[in-house]
């Protein structure tokens, strides 16, 4: 049983890694690459597209904090 779950995760981490390079490439994937990423990962494009969806607020959340903590870009109150 260990075996079969490090191979799952294994896997999953490769899928990861395949997503996270698409969501580099394009935020947002029309239904044609959904398709063909789902084919490549092996999941549904539903499930494509509710990934890119909560990376994509991840990204927001992330920018934002990025945004706050950068000294380079105060925000002027004039």
């Amino acid at each position: 049983l260990p075996i079969s779950l490090s191979l799952n995760n294994a896997s999953f981490l490769e899928q990861l890694e395949e997503l996270e390079k698409m969501f580099q490439e394009d935020h947002y994937p029309d239904n044609e690459k959904r398709r063909e990423i789902a084919a490549v990962v092996g999941v549904t494009p539903q499930r494509i597209m509710v990934w890119f969806q909560n990376r994509r607020a991840k990204w927001r959340k992330s920018e934002k904090l990025n945004v706050k903590g950068n000294k380079k870009y105060p925000t002027s109150s004039a």
